[in-house]
């Protein structure tokens, strides 16, 4: 299975709702904070059930708290894929 990349996070990030529409997600956007882009604690747990849904790589409550930035969610979902 081809690797989950920052670009495809960026594509599961824009379709999620209640987020800013001045976040250009094009920046490098990587290693900043989801709350420091706008994203509250319900639009994170929204794009873990879209990684579920996409990919079928389910992400437990505990694993979305610890899980900060944007690289953080393709770091965390490239090891699941590869386990």
């Amino acid at each position: 299975m081809p690797a989950f990349t920052l670009d495809d996070m960026r594509t599961i990030m824009g379709g999620c709702a209640g987020v800013p529409e001045s976040i250009d997600l094009g920046d490098d956007i990587g290693e900043i904070s989801f709350a420091e882009l706008g994203y509250d604690s319900l639009a994170v747990l929204e794009m873990a059930a879209r990684i579920q849904q996409r990919l079928g790589v389910r992400i437990p409550d505990d694993a979305v708290e610890e899980m900060r930035t944007p690289q953080a969610a393709v770091d965390y979902v490239n090891r699941r894929l590869a386990a």
